[in-house]
């Protein structure tokens, strides 16, 4: 005979286990993503006339509202938008600095040197055109890259302004 609690406690599983490993449904298919930069000018430029995105409408969050919502220490939030097309459900890229609390730099050498997020993947269109953004700024490529993923594909990699590592994977013409 079981025990009352034995009893509750298989029950609940039988209830619960439908709702184990459920997917989480997402209002969009996609993952903004947020970061802070040393020199916002900087940052932004590189963004802009080096990896070609785009600037849109940004926001501000005040001291308060910052805090309150946990991100800051009372600091403001003035973020600059940049998306990676002209679609509505483009993926947004979110850039913002804070000269009164500079943080830290994390170590940046691989993307294995720090936890946490560590890399941008942005596809392009045309390789041969960003590899010509990227020579024209004299931004300089990691190892061996571009390289081959098979067929046309490509891939190449870089350090942006502040030592983050982005990736930009697309074809190029042959």
């Amino acid at each position: 005979m079981k025990t009352p609690i034995v009893s509750l406690l298989l029950t609940l599983s039988c209830c619960l286990s439908p709702l184990v490993g459920e997917p989480a449904k997402f209002a969009k298919g996609i993952v903004d993503v947020g970061m802070v930069a040393e020199d916002l000018e900087r940052t932004v430029k590189f963004y802009t006339e080096v990896v070609g995105l785009k600037e849109v409408k940004g926001f501000e969050a005040s001291a308060e509202k910052a805090t309150q919502f946990g991100l800051t220490d009372n600091q403001p939030a003035k973020v600059r938008v940049f998306v990676l097309g002209d679609s509505p459900d483009s993926a947004r890229l979110k850039i913002m600095a804070f000269p009164k609390r500079p943080g830290a730099k994390p170590d940046q050498k691989f993307i294995h040197s720090t936890i946490g997020i560590s890399y941008l993947t942005l596809r392009v269109a045309d390789m041969d055109d960003a590899l010509d953004r990227l020579k024209k700024a004299k931004v300089k490529t990691l190892g061996e890259t571009p390289a081959s993923l098979g067929g046309k594909m490509r891939i190449t990699v870089f350090h942006d302004p502040d030592g983050n590592f982005v990736e930009l994977i697309g074809p190029v013409k042959e």
